[in-house]
């Protein structure tokens, strides 16, 4: 595993403008390049699945781990991980294919499709790379990373202490109209070559429940991690796996851990009426509805999440003694 000590350089360095090709995404961004401007203080990385994972590991004491949703980064949880960083450990990670990890690949060098049976294979080597397979974690997911965060609990029931769950996948749903424009065969053979920074945009812009809050510095990191070098062609073999129809949502009635659901009541991607089907299905469930907040409440609106997130973590009692297999 490398570590970097390198200062976010969203805050710090003026945006520069970008060039014609790309504004239109006809070129990508080299993934050299999104290391070295979106790396953090507690940057490291780890080599899975023929690729270099980058996660921040910061604090010490009880183990928190986030992951976070369809096309975003560990950098959604900036706001909230800075301050439980001073109380927690707090490790957070760029699911691939986003971020400045990128795609994952196979031994012959192609593309690996992330499907649910993919990213189960690599949250489970992840945390046995990191040694956590033999902690007790809670799990904070937001969207695509909240599915990730249930059915890991539900397949290492003795590993997770807490489990939060942020706007999280799961229930049958229509995709959002900007994944789903990649279940079109033009748009997955065009989209590596040319997609325009516009249609990034907007879908960020819709992913908060008022686009004023969204920061310059925000809304660049988004656009050029998807413009990253081979994110789209991978996000095109991705989008046409995602079906929740025939997802297992029954186990989540089996779960024996204290849990909490938070959700954005302006959430455009993922109905807020499953923030409901979520709190029933998992027995003793907390749930928090936002007002005026979209599918990233934890970006839009950080003292708000993390006012709930301290009030949750610090109620719950926490089992002591070494993982069972």
């Amino acid at each position: 595993m490398a570590s970097l000590d390198t200062a976010s350089h969203t805050q710090s360095t003026p945006l520069a403008p970008r060039s014609l090709a790309a504004r239109l995404g006809i070129s990508s961004v080299p993934r050299d390049e999104l290391r070295q401007r979106y790396t953090q203080r507690g940057s490291k990385f780890v080599r899975i699945m023929g690729a270099d994972v980058h996660y921040v590991d910061e604090g010490s004491g009880e183990l928190l781990v986030m992951i976070h949703g369809f096309a975003s980064s560990l950098h959604t949880w900036d706001g909230v991980a800075d301050e439980l960083s001073r109380s927690y450990r707090v490790i957070r990670l760029d699911l691939p294919p986003f971020g400045v990890t990128g795609p994952l690949r196979s031994p012959s060098g192609e593309i690996e499709t992330m499907n649910l049976p993919t990213y189960r294979r690599f949250i489970d080597t992840f945390m046995q790379a990191l040694g956590l397979d033999t902690r007790r974690v809670t799990l904070i997911g937001n969207s695509l990373g909240g599915l990730i965060s249930w059915d890991y609990a539900a397949r290492h029931r003795d590993a997770v202490e807490r489990l939060v769950l942020i706007d999280a996948a799961g229930f049958p749903m229509k995709l959002p109209i900007y994944i789903g424009l990649f279940n079109n065969a033009l748009v997955r053979m065009s989209a590596p070559r040319w997609l325009p920074e516009q249609i990034i945009k907007s879908a960020v812009r819709n992913v908060y429940g008022d686009p004023r809050k969204l920061a310059a510095p925000v809304l660049r990191r988004y656009i050029e991690f998807f413009h990253g070098e081979d994110t789209r062609a991978a996000i095109g073999k991705m989008v046409p796996t995602l079906d929740f129809a025939d997802l297992d949502t029954g186990v989540l009635t089996t779960l024996d851990v204290p849990s909490l659901v938070l959700w954005g009541a302006k959430d455009r991607w993922i109905p807020p009426a499953h923030a409901a089907e979520f709190a029933q299905r998992i027995p003793g469930a907390q749930a928090v509805m936002y007002a005026g907040l979209g599918h990233i409440p934890m970006e839009e609106d950080p003292a708000r999440v993390l006012d709930d997130l301290r009030a949750f973590l610090a109620k719950q009692t926490v089992r002591t003694g070494p993982v069972t297999a």
